[in-house]
């Protein structure tokens, strides 16, 4: 019965179409992670940077996202989301040129501040566009999207690094970054053919477009005029709540947001505590860093051929890839919240299985087989249950999440804490573990996800199967007992 109810809601093409094109610009991060794991080694050999320059490198682009990723929901709200997809991808393109062409290293940290920036725009609104735009059966999986496309990046970014291993060191790192430029000039054109969110069409008076919207992204004209109602009315109720908003009329640009969201009244302070804790955890995680750092990690594991090294980074991104797919495809079907539980727990299980094989290895000059061959598991199981857990459903829960009218730019603060944590982390880990090394690095990351795991059980309610509108009701709930009991019930 569970399995026949679960095949009933059908993948809309349009919504579908919508929610491809505007995740293909989570690609370009991807990419830059996947291959500035490997274009790493060559930068540092070739302008003979030190160990701290090469984290300013890895982590620069995570904190100058933070950038972007605050502006993003200003921007958004003001010329729409569609054409801040757009701003995000031309924005990057100009960083990887930049990379691409660096003579020195002050030129390359430039180049990434830029790329960061554009980076910072994609990864808000492409799920936040994605959310808005999809029926409530299928969006988690269609919000889930950006994520996958992350990973496929990462995956581009492996294959380009061993494809281009050979070439001499002082010229392939620069085809390695360049080469993101040319996505990016595809997926701003792609983006033009897509149509408007309708949520932000009826926040600014234009109900005729969003009624079109919605009609193409429904399954009937009763579907959608159900949808429009209902949005209308959310619109229609944050404006009479807000004397400074114009909620429904074209006069509306985001004004009065950002103090509801620092003086947040008590429903929506549970919005942001889910939401900025799960971005936090995500990035607490330390998954960027292990996809970042794994050929460093490798390299201390005793696996020394720069090929090799390369090599093993394929392997996991393509292990990393296809979890991510199937947590996309079962998201609608299990929930948000026991993928997420399955995943912080698999991670945590993971990150100590990956100290314990570490810290022997540490302690050996002869490097046994087996041993490496534990870290290479470890690794590719922990990125997989980030993959299966917090990797996509991060993205969809912290854009389904908050009320219409503070949608994008609370989903724009949370997503600010995600480039903040990620910064930090991936500019502190080498650093960290020279000096509790990379087993003792490993087990702290392993605690925190125990910590995360219990975050996400008592404070993250179900929100599968439920519009945008009735999420927004979820958290209105004043009674801590009746969402406990919710909870309970959907998990």
């Amino acid at each position: 019965m569970e399995s026949q109810q679960w095949r009933r809601p059908r993948l809309n093409n349009y919504a579908l179409a919508c929610a491809l094109l505007a995740s293909t610009n989570s690609i370009l991060l991807g990419y830059d992670i996947g291959v500035m794991s490997g274009a790493a080694l060559f930068i540092k050999q070739d302008l003979k940077i030190s160990s701290v320059q090469q984290e300013i490198l890895v982590g620069s682009l995570n904190l100058f996202s933070l950038i972007g990723s605050l502006a993003a929901g200003k921007t958004s709200d003001c010329i729409g989301r569609r054409y801040t997809i757009v701003l995000a991808a031309a924005t990057f393109f100009v960083g990887a040129l930049l990379m691409g062409l660096a003579p020195s290293y002050p030129y390359l940290i430039a180049g990434r501040a830029v790329a960061g920036v554009g980076v910072g725009y994609s990864l808000m609104i492409a799920p936040l566009y994605t959310a808005e735009v999809s029926p409530a059966v299928t969006r988690g999986f269609l919000t889930s999207l950006p994520e996958v496309f992350i990973n496929v990046g990462i995956l581009l970014g492996y294959i380009l690094n061993f494809a281009l291993s050979g070439l001499s060191p002082s010229f392939n790192w620069r085809l390695m970054l360049g080469l993101a430029a040319v996505p990016a000039v595809a997926i701003a054109c792609g983006v033009m053919a897509m149509p408007e969110s309708p949520r932000w069409l009826v926040m600014k008076g234009r109900i005729p477009e969003a009624k079109a919207v919605l009609r193409r992204t429904s399954e009937s004209d009763g579907e959608a005029e159900s949808r429009l109602e209902e949005i209308t009315k959310a619109a229609s109720t944050a404006s009479n709540g807000n004397s400074d908003s114009s909620g429904g009329g074209g006069g509306w640009h985001g004004q009065g947001v950002w103090r509801e969201l620092l003086c947040p009244s008590p429903p929506l302070r549970r919005v942001l505590v889910a939401a900025l804790g799960i971005n936090f955890f995500m990035q607490a995680s330390g998954n960027d860093a292990v996809v970042y750092y794994t050929p460093a990690v490798f390299e201390s594991a005793g696996i020394r051929s720069r090929r090799g090294l390369v090599g093993v980074t394929v392997i996991m991104g393509v292990v990393k890839t296809s979890f991510v797919l199937i947590s996309a495809l079962f998201l609608d079907h299990y929930g948000r919240r026991p993928l997420l539980l399955l995943g912080s727990m698999g991670q945590a299980i993971s990150l100590g299985g990956l100290g314990l094989g570490s810290k022997y290895l540490e302690r050996r000059a002869h490097k046994p087989m087996w041993a490496i061959a534990l870290c290479v598991v470890t690794v590719c199981a922990d990125v997989s249950f980030f993959s299966i857990g917090l990797g996509p459903i991060t993205w969809v829960y912290s854009s389904e999440i908050f009320p219409m009218r503070l949608r994008a730019q609370g989903t724009s603060l949370a997503v600010s804490v995600n480039r903040l944590v990620s910064g930090v982390v991936s500019m502190t880990f080498l650093s960290v573990s020279k000096k509790i090394s990379f087993g003792g690095t490993f087990f702290v990351l392993g605690g925190i996800m125990v910590v995360a795991t219990i975050f996400f059980y008592f404070l993250l309610p179900e929100t599968r199967g439920k519009s945008l509108e009735e999420i927004e009701e979820l958290f209105q709930d004043k009674d801590p007992k009746t969402i406990a009991s919710t909870m309970t019930e959907m998990t």
